[in-house]
């Protein structure tokens, strides 16, 4: 398995590790409801080292951010960051990704951990623009401090004012005595927070002064667990459970994502234009539990009389609001809020509401 410049700190820390994405990885150390709940009242520190970075470069650089992405690149200035997606020619997702505009001619994207080769692969294939390509990811180290206090903490490690740097925006400059850090005001949590990328190098050092400047704030680090139920709580979709090859932006509720500005010819538009105009069979939903039960990746979704109207892509028990929530595909006519569904949880039918997420206030 593939280490990160952490992985030693999270085994001396007691961390539970499990291979993920061909890393070894923490998936939680004091417990996760623990940790879910030091993110959402105080701050945690997430080791997301394994995710991917491509640098963008060059006078095509947008050319090819614009065929290859959903979202609209142009609208980007230096400094700020976008969540987009690749999209694929049947109508899929290759990848959900952040992209970031360092300079006019200069942009980082961020891909998913499991996702890289795949993911280069794809940028490599479809380059026929001539955009200078460079993957990253070996040389990046990433650290996400999320929760209420991490600009407390984070603040006393670096003369930039954090308060300046609006959601969604990043700036770089020295971080705990390192030079070139990126501080990035985005997170999976939806706890508020930031985004630290650094050289790999680096890393231990970071880490040390993260957590003593953290220490009076109760810092704890945490693990992919809580950052999976953190992320269900605000509705985020995760690649792989709720958004793949076979689902569409459309389907996925990203068409806040997809735009169909003029001059974007982006890969397979023609067709979620189309979905967009005339509407998808199935869309992805969230659901909160009425009966007691926790609903899991895979489970049934029936309706009253028990035909199958759909699965369940993401669940989990909500470690603040203490009932079973999911995300999930549905038959289109079942995906209005406050529509009445059933999981099928091993043969019992429990009943669910539809309701807009995020879960958790």
């Amino acid at each position: 398995m593939k280490t990160t410049p952490f992985t030693d700190k999270h085994i001396a820390l007691g961390a539970k590790m499990h291979e993920f994405a061909g890393y070894n990885m923490p998936i939680e150390y004091s417990g996760i409801i623990d940790e879910h709940l030091t993110v959402c009242q105080h701050v945690g520190v997430f080791d997301v080292s394994h995710m991917g970075e491509f640098w963008v470069k060059g006078p095509k650089a947008l050319d090819f951010l614009q065929k290859i992405t959903s979202n609209n690149v142009a609208a980007l200035t230096p400094g700020k960051v976008q969540y987009s997606c690749f999209p694929n020619e049947k109508g899929g997702i290759v990848d959900d990704l952040l992209v970031y505009q360092y300079e006019p001619e200069k942009y980082l994207l961020v891909v998913n951990a499991a996702n890289i080769d795949k993911d280069w692969n794809w940028c490599v294939s479809h380059n026929t623009e001539g955009a200078i390509l460079e993957n990253a990811s070996d040389n990046m180290a990433q650290l996400a401090v999320q929760g209420p206090d991490a600009i407390n903490v984070l603040q006393k490690l670096t003369p930039i004012n954090l308060s300046d740097i609006p959601y969604y925006h990043f700036t770089h400059g020295e971080f705990a005595g390192e030079k070139d850090v990126i501080i990035s005001n985005t997170g999976y949590t939806g706890a508020g927070g930031f985004e630290l990328y650094f050289y790999p190098e680096a890393g231990l050092k970071i880490w040390d002064a993260i957590f003593h400047a953290g220490a009076e704030f109760g810092i704890k680090p945490a693990g992919l667990g809580a950052r999976d139920t953190l992320r269900l709580e605000m509705g985020f979709c995760l690649y792989g459970n709720d958004i793949d090859d076979t689902t569409s932006p459309i389907e996925a509720g990203l068409g806040w994502i997809t735009k169909f500005a003029d001059g974007k010819d982006f890969i397979n538009r023609p067709m979620l234009e189309k979905q967009k105009k005339e509407g998808v069979d199935k869309k992805l939903v969230g659901f909160e539990m009425i009966d007691r039960g926790i609903p899991r990746h895979g489970y049934e979704l029936t309706d009253e009389q028990g035909a199958v109207i759909g699965h369940v892509t993401s669940g989990t028990m909500s470690p603040t609001r203490k009932i079973g929530i999911g995300l999930g595909y549905v038959q289109s006519g079942y995906s209005k809020t406050g529509s009445e569904i059933y999981v099928n949880m091993r043969g019992r039918k429990l009943k669910a509401s539809v309701v807009k997420p995020p879960f958790r206030k």
